[in-house]
């Protein structure tokens, strides 16, 4: 039920959205049968695309047909096809009909952003398996929707950041969700769409502060955790600021709100609001700060990530959470959402098995030239896999480098714990660094400085804000000072590279790289280690360059502290 002033209304939309989460979870004991059923309807439907005829689509009548007649291949695999969708061709990857409603960006494993193609039917996919886990996570917490839904913070991003050539706009799918969104569900959300234009993140946060602090709040949604440490940080730097604009009806100028955003919250920010700033007021005065806690004191949960590195920040959500419920957003990316949690607590989340088709990479295959893959129903329980999913937005067998561990079942749907990015990614605060980005970084700063290391090793720390480290014998680097100049060309050519690490840089949400002199002899030691828990032989050994391991320092001697962090940035 949804209240609208004094008027209910809305009772027809949370039925339905009651039975689409009650069926998805009958379903599950069918799951394996769903998931053949999805991949021949998926095949049948773009069988005459481009990609289609040149695999085959039409011979396909089995999964072990369509394994036969379609390779593994990640992004670049796909490119190709893809830039002809962005070109206005849409039958390079689709059937007749599909319409093609945006691109979806994010970093590639090269220099150039993924664009990955968002259609209305993959577009229905994402609101579908955001309102099951909608509902489950508000019948698990029932104050959110006993007198109609109480209101929620969701930060949402451009989707119409630029265009491609065949006019199709790009940007984050969060942004065409909320533009989209039922003015039934909208009223409740604290940030209307106009505020996607915001691109400042400070700017943003502080929006956020001031539309929410004097709403009674019941839930925030976010991917990332640090997200919701960096408003509440923020409140905590910009407390007196916050009381004064709500006491006085203002957004306060500092902020790089655009002026026609500015315009559009009008209405919102004008009224005064002496209640709540005397409430902030007085958490101030007795506590010292002003905590996010003082800020939100009625949250019935959080929906943010708490798989992979996410638990770092998850330790210092009492500071300024206190004990506040944490439910897990499920596996999202640019590419879909995969798994779908419907218990608190816990990252394993349910495969979004009616909507895409999964395969899985066993982790001791994922080097292969040809790993052999297994299906959904197939997993092993606390053993780990590669995902590969194919999608209605045009991914087919595709190596999404996503490390998942199988929790269990629910029913015959496996239950995936996310664990990294793979051995080949790294992402602190959703920068997703890949080892080719890497490489090229440090051999171009190497080269730029006038260095010739024989070996380096890239490892995040954590930290506030987190950064990562670049080990280097201490042979190959003379001395701190070197090693600063070489930190500085690395972190630039990292920005270069990926423009998430650049934003994430730029607002401060990464600190900067620095260069950790080790001990001579380290990598020798390092694979030695590393050969002694793998089993492998030394000709099969391939020195990393990235790990995305945060205790992985503490296996290393420096010979020194790690250079001087770079200015700036």
């Amino acid at each position: 039920m949804i209240w609208i002033g004094k008027k209910l209304v809305g009772i027809p939309l949370v039925v339905r959205t009651r039975r689409l989460a009650r069926a998805f979870l009958a379903d599950a004991v069918r799951a394996p049968e769903i998931q053949r059923a999805r991949l021949l309807e998926l095949v049948r439907r773009h069988a005459s695309s481009g990609f289609g005829r040149d695999h085959r689509f039409d011979e396909i009548r089995t999964a072990a047909d369509y394994r036969r007649r379609v390779p593994i291949r990640g992004y670049e695999g796909h490119e190709p096809y893809i830039a002809q969708v962005r070109e206005g061709q849409t039958g390079a990857l689709f059937g007749p009909g599909t319409e093609v409603l945006m691109f979806a960006m994010t970093s590639g494993t090269t220099a150039r952003p993924k664009t990955i193609p968002v259609t209305r039917e993959s577009l229905r996919a994402y609101r579908e398996s955001w309102k099951i886990w909608g509902m489950l996570a508000f019948e698990a917490y029932p104050r959110m929707i006993q007198r109609g839904l109480r209101p929620i913070l969701q930060l949402v991003s451009d989707w119409k950041e630029q265009t491609t050539a065949g006019g199709i706009p790009c940007g984050a799918i969060t942004g065409l969700t909320a533009a989209m969104q039922n003015p039934l569900v909208r009223v409740a959300y604290c940030m209307p769409a106009a505020t996607m234009g915001i691109k400042d993140v400070e700017a943003k946060y502080y929006t956020a502060l001031r539309l929410s602090a004097y709403q009674d709040l019941g839930a925030i949604f976010a991917a990332n955790p640090a997200t919701l440490l960096g408003m509440a940080r923020l409140g905590e730097r910009e407390a007196e600021c916050l009381i004064r604009d709500l006491r006085n009806g203002t957004l306060d100028e500092r902020f790089a709100v655009p002026g026609p955003v500015r315009a559009a919250l009008r209405w919102r920010i004008a009224r005064k609001r002496p209640r709540t700033a005397r409430r902030l007021e007085e958490a101030l005065e007795r506590e010292g700060r002003l905590s996010g806690r003082a800020i939100w004191p009625n949250l019935d949960f959080v929906g943010v990530w708490t798989g992979g590195t996410m638990g770092a920040y998850l330790k210092r959500f009492p500071e300024q959470f206190g004990e506040v419920p944490v439910r897990d957003i499920g596996l999202i990316a640019s590419e879909g959402r995969f798994t779908i949690p419907i218990e608190s607590g816990t990252p394993a989340g349910v495969i979004d098995f009616r909507h895409h088709y999964y395969e899985f990479i066993p982790e001791d295959q994922v080097d292969r030239e040809e790993p052999e893959t297994v299906e959904a129903a197939d997993l092993v329980e606390g053993r780990n896999y590669y995902l590969v999913p194919t999608t209605a937005g045009g991914l087919y067998r595709y190596h999404i480098y996503d490390l998942v561990r199988c929790a269990g079942f629910y029913g015959r749907a496996p239950m995936l714990i996310f664990l990294s990015k793979g051995s080949h990614f790294s992402s602190l605060a959703g920068e997703k660094l890949s080892e080719f980005q890497v490489v090229a970084a440090v051999n171009r700063a190497a080269e730029l400085v006038g260095l010739k290391p024989k070996g380096y090793l890239l490892l995040p720390k954590w930290g506030e804000p987190p950064s990562y480290e670049l080990l280097i014998e201490a042979d190959d680097l003379a001395d701190t000072v070197e090693g600063q100049r070489l930190a500085a060309e690395v972190d630039r050519q990292l920005c270069q590279q990926n423009r998430e690490y650049e934003d994430r840089r730029a607002t401060r949400r990464l600190g900067p790289i620095a260069t950790r002199r080790i001990a001579p002899g380290s990598w020798t030691e390092f694979q030695r280690r590393r050969l002694a828990r793998s089993g492998g032989t030394a000709e099969q050994y391939k020195q990393p360059c990235l790990l995305p391991d945060l205790e992985a320092l503490e296996q290393f001697t420096a010979v020194d502290g790690p250079s001087e962090q770079v200015k700036g940035r």
